[in-house]
This record gives structure tokens, C-alpha cells and sequence, in this order.
């Protein structure tokens, strides 16, 4: 799905249209999150968005689970999967697991920890504590009051930011905000910009602790060898663009799609055709590139002439960010 591009412009007819529907989910989105969650063993800390889509939730978790792991904890990820068909709880693996079965983010989790897809986040929560892991990263589920968290950190998409301001479906807020400011910890505004630094102040109105970060290429050099033709389904996929070119990359063609688009036949055969007629070097996201793994016909063709770039989190004050974490799940009895 693509957000719609009134959702990141104020006072827009189709918002202010929308806006008594928004008032009637933000009911309900704000009756949900309010409802006590059910404790687990270990200690969970969520990664979540204000907004719908995504803000780079991902890289925020591996990131956490790099430091756990620095630290001599035994982190492990939980996700609901969004795209696969696994209800769960199921560990994933990625030597048998495809995206259209536990959804593309796990795949890239299950490469560091443990990771379990589970719609049931409390059940998801009790397999990865039978997996001996003492420490519980949840990739989204913010707003779904079923599992207890005791950490929060909300990431904001510095380029982007809340957008307008309204609830879906007349903006990207999956709830209203300062329901949602009430159930955070701690914001992590993810690039600069802007709309980034708006929310960072409304949540330290609020006095929420902020913390940056930005997504970087592992791989920084050897992107100017070929011309490229560009291509992603993510929430943000001009983002994607502009970090290939700051890393060197020159941009024959680009093609945007939908966040966790999934790819058709024909997607594939127009990106092939296309890379054919103007000699380019087809390159994706790691997520995207998830979703066509281990497929076959165009899927299979795209993927073995793939370039794959991909990007890590990395926080400004990675010791002051891990401080911050080890010392609340101290306070409230849950440090390993």
C-alpha cells in the first residue's frame, strides 16, 4: 500500500474530509491502547511508529539486539510476520522460511537472534522465553495492548515526521498522538530533517528523552561502478533512492512501489525489460530482495542479477542509548 500523499501535507481538502472517521478510529485506537497487557518473564522492549508505515523499526531493533548481545545478553525478536501467511508461534528460519510465509523483516531478524512470528504476541513472548533468550525485542506492536511492554521507544522518520497531524484514515497517525506520547518512553527520531525535529520537540514537551540515529550503507563504496536501475516497495522508498546516490550510485531509473509490495510476474518482467534496454544493474532494499528470494520464473531471473544494499542504524550516542535502556529495565526490576 501507498500512503497517500495528503497524509504529508497540512490542511489538505481530503484530510479535513476524512477527519470525523479519523475522530471515530482514534476512539477506538485510544480505548485499545489504554487496556492493561499481559506481563511476560522477560523483558520486552517494543519498536514502534506513530505513524503507519514504516521508519526504519528494523535496523532500530537489530541495532538493540547488537548492543544486548555486546552486553552478554541472549536477546530475541518477536514479530507478527505482516505479509506471511504463519499465524505462529513459529521460529523462523531462514534456510526453509520465505517471506510469503513469516514476512520479510523476520528473515533479516533471524539472521542475529532468535526470532518468532506470532499474531498472538503472548504466545509469541513465552516461545522465545522457552528458546532461553532473557531479553524480548518486539519489531512494532505499539498500539496492540495484548503483550506488557516495559521499554517503548517510538521511531519517527526524520523526513517525514507525524505528517498532518490526523488519524487514519485522514492522516498516518494509528492513533491520536497524545494518547500515544502517554504509552512512550522514549522517541528515536531516525535521519534529520524538519517534520523529524517537530515531533522530537512534542515529545520532550512531554518529557520523553529523544534520541537520533541514521541509516547508513554497510557497504559504502563501489556504487558508482554502473548505472543503476533502482527499485523498492517500502514505506519510504525516495529514501532509499537518495541513499544511493549519496553513496556514489548514478540512478539510470527508479521504480517506487507500495510498502511490502508483492512483487507479480510482471513487476519482475518490467524491471527486467527495463534493465535490459538501458544496460542497467537492477539494486533493492534487503527487505525487498526478502520477497524474492527462493521464488522462481521473473522472481527467480530479478533476484540472481540483484545488486542488494544494504543499511544499519546507527545511534549517535550509542553508549548514552544503552545506559538509558539498562537503567529503566533496572529501575523497574527487569535487567537480566
Amino acid at each position: 500500500m501507498r500512503a497517500p500523499s495528503f497524509w504529508w501535507r497540512s490542511a489538505a481538502p481530503a484530510a479535513l474530509l476524512l477527519a470525523p472517521f479519523g475522530w471515530l478510529y482514534g476512539l477506538f485506537s485510544a480505548s485499545r491502547m489504554r487496556k492493561a497487557g499481559e506481563p511476560a518473564a522477560k523483558p520486552v522492549i517494543c519498536i514502534g511508529n506513530f505513524v503507519m508505515g514504516g521508519g526504519g523499526k528494523t535496523p532500530l531493533c537489530l541495532a538493540i539486539g547488537r548492543l544486548a548481545i555486546q552486553n552478554g545478553l541472549k536477546p530475541g525478536f518477536l514479530s507478527r510476520g505482516y505479509g506471511g501467511s504463519e499465524t505462529g508461534p513459529v521460529r523462523v528460519d531462514p534456510r526453509k522460511h520465505m517471506a510469503s510465509d513469516v514476512g520479510d523483516e523476520p528473515l533479516l531478524l533471524a539472521a542475529l537472534a532468535p526470532t518468532v512470528v506470532a499474531q498472538d504476541r503472548v504466545a509469541g513472548a513465552k516461545a522465545l522465553e522457552r528458546l532461553g533468550v532473557d531479553l524480548v525485542v518486539m519489531d512494532d506492536g505499539f498500539q496492540n495492548p495484548g503483550l506488557s511492554k516495559d521499554l517503548s521507544i517510538v521511531v519517527v522518520d526524520g523526513a517525514r515526521g507525524l505528517g498532518n497531524g490526523f488519524v487514519f484514515p485522514a492522516g498516518p497517525l494509528r492513533a491520536p498522538l497524545g494518547v500515544q506520547l502517554e504509552r512512550a518512553d522514549a522517541v528515536l527520531v531516525m535521519g534529520p530533517g524538519a517534520p523529524g525535529e517537530a515531533a522530537a520537540q512534542k515529545a520532550r514537551a512531554r518529557g520523553l528523552p529523544v534520541f537520533a540515529a541514521e541509516l547508513v550503507p554497510l557497504k559504502s563504496d563501489g556504487w558508482d561502478e554502473a548505472p543503476l536501475l533502482a527499485f523498492a516497495g517500502i514505506a519510504a522508498p525516495e529514501r532509499f533512492f537518495a541513499s544511493l546516490e549519496a553513496a556514489g550510485a548514478t540512478l539510470g531509473a527508479w521504480r517506487a512501489f507500495g510498502d511490502h509490495h508483492r512483487w507479480s510476474e510482471e513487476d519482475c518482467h518490467a524491471l527486467l525489460d527495463l534493465a535490459d534496454e538501458k544496460d542497467l544493474l537492477p539494486v533493492t532494499t534487503e527487505k525487498d530482495a526478502a520477497r524474492l528470494k527462493g521464488t522462481h520464473g521473473a522472481h527467480a531471473a530479478l533476484y540472481q542479477r540483484l545488486a542488494v544494499f544494504p543499511v544499519r542504524a546507527r545511534i549517535a550516542d550509542e553508549a548514552g542509548f544503552w545506559g538509558w535502556i539498562a537503567g529503566r529495565l533496572s529501575e523497574r526490576k527487569k535487567m537480566p
